[in-house]
């Protein structure tokens, strides 16, 4: 199926593995981009991740669906020249390697751009490709460490080593991937002007800063006194409704910016010279006695659609707490396309979010289907005009390999690559 969208035309090449970069070349794709993903003999560990279904891991299916695959030895020689084929053809490449990684094998911006000055080549990493911290893997929950995320979790649970936890998402890698593709897009746009693409690096650590809107309150010196961070979800309050939901609002009863909001709301005014709510100091020694007036409030309304008018009319928004899997059910999931299914590869279907975009002059593609490890090698080296020896002799020697696995979903007309055991060492040194 030819590729729709408003990058249809801009061709990939994906280093990348597990999900910052993944993620990154996911949404090019999901854009109309092609992408080509070259994976080493050992494979991206996001393919053995659980759940699972005949060992195309779920979780890799959700951040390489409609990428066509070729794995690569890059310990031989010719592997190198034909990963260097294609980032010659390539408009943007993607790797998240430890810094330096790929200029051992001669696969680093410094020696691709010399033969393609187009090219718009984007390193993600933990800290960046230089500077004192470069040399260190990194991974989302350790990032989230250093960068102050984790303190701020961890104010909330004591001080009990047995019982703190890591937030359940990786934040720095989804974040850090959005980054990067926000950077290519700005960088293809540049060459579209001048001609010549560019280097583009990209810092988990940063990426945190960045994407922390409260890092000015952090680095700040004020003394704002017993007032919270007015615009913050930490101190949004839950109430139970009379039908039994639990809902959020997501503004604080303590500050003074939006404590007026919720007496607005109860059309309460007498509130306001209550001496338990006058400052924030008073509201925030009394706050569950305010608690326990706006639950009475809330449990007054027969339904949530009654309780959102009047919310709404005093600018207070609210969300009901459910499971993701009822919200992908919603009327909202449905009208908007969130949830679409793709082929899982061996006779059903996955559920993976959909495109989080609409386009007034531009349709989207479907997904597409995971590729197993190798699936496209003979696909992607012919496009490449090497001849069927050429092809035969890498696959004896162990320059391409493939999934034994895949052989039951080859096209007849294809060969299938046996797997070749190969340690791809240097590169899996460390995850960025």
């Amino acid at each position: 199926m030819a590729a729709m969208g408003p990058l249809a035309g801009i061709r990939v090449v994906d280093f990348s593995r597990v999900l910052a970069g993944p993620h990154c070349a996911k949404t090019l794709h999901d854009l109309g981009a092609e992408v080509i993903k070259i994976e080493p003999p050992r494979p991206d560990i996001s393919r053995a991740a659980i759940p699972r279904n005949e060992g195309m891991s779920y979780y890799y299916i959700q951040q390489n669906t409609g990428k066509r695959n070729i794995s690569l030895d890059l310990n031989h020689a010719e592997a190198r020249e034909i990963a260097m084929r294609l980032c010659e053809r390539a408009d943007v490449i993607i790797e998240n390697f430890r810094a330096g990684t790929l200029a051992y094998f001669g696969l680093d911006y410094a020696s691709v751009v010399k033969r393609n000055p187009r090219v718009v080549y984007a390193s993600i990493s933990g800290y960046g490709q230089g500077g004192p911290l470069s040399h260190r893997a990194a991974y989302a929950p350790t990032v989230h460490a250093e960068s102050g995320f984790v303190a701020t979790l961890l104010d909330h649970m004591g001080d009990d080593l047995a019982t703190q936890r890591h937030d359940a998402f990786s934040h720095a890698d989804i974040y850090t991937g959005l980054e990067a593709t926000v950077g290519i897009l700005a960088a293809l746009h540049k060459r579209s002007l001048s001609g010549k693409g560019q280097y583009v690096d990209v810092a988990m650590a940063a990426t945190m800063f960045t994407v922390n809107e409260r890092v000015h309150a952090d680095l700040s010196a004020v003394d704002v006194g017993a007032e919270p961070i007015a615009l913050g979800p930490a101190l949004s309050p839950f109430f139970r409704t009379a039908t039994g939901e639990t809902i959020t609002i997501a503004t604080s009863v303590i500050s003074s910016l939006t404590f007026p909001f919720y007496i607005a709301a109860m059309r309460r005014g007498d509130l306001e010279d209550d001496p338990r709510f006058r400052t924030a100091e008073d509201r925030r020694n009394n706050l569950q006695a305010f608690y326990d007036i706006f639950q009475k409030w809330v449990l007054t309304f027969p339904s949530l659609e009654t309780l959102d008018a009047q919310l709404d009319e005093a600018k207070l928004a609210f969300g009901v707490v459910r499971p993701l899997s009822d919200f992908a059910e919603s009327d909202w999931a449905k009208w908007w396309g969130a949830v679409v299914e793709v082929d899982d590869r061996h006779g059903g279907t996955i559920r993976i979010p959909g495109a989080p975009w609409r386009f007034s002059s531009d349709a989207l593609s479907h997904p597409g289907q995971p590729a197993y490890r190798g699936e496209h090698n003979v696909e992607i080296l012919q496009e490449l005009e090497f001849s069927r020896d050429d092809i035969a002799r890498f696959v004896r020697v162990g320059v391409v390999t493939a999934d034994e696995s895949q052989k039951c979903c080859q096209r007849p007309s294809v060969v299938v690559l046996g797997a070749a055991a190969c340690d791809l060492s240097i590169a899996d040194g460390g995850l960025n």
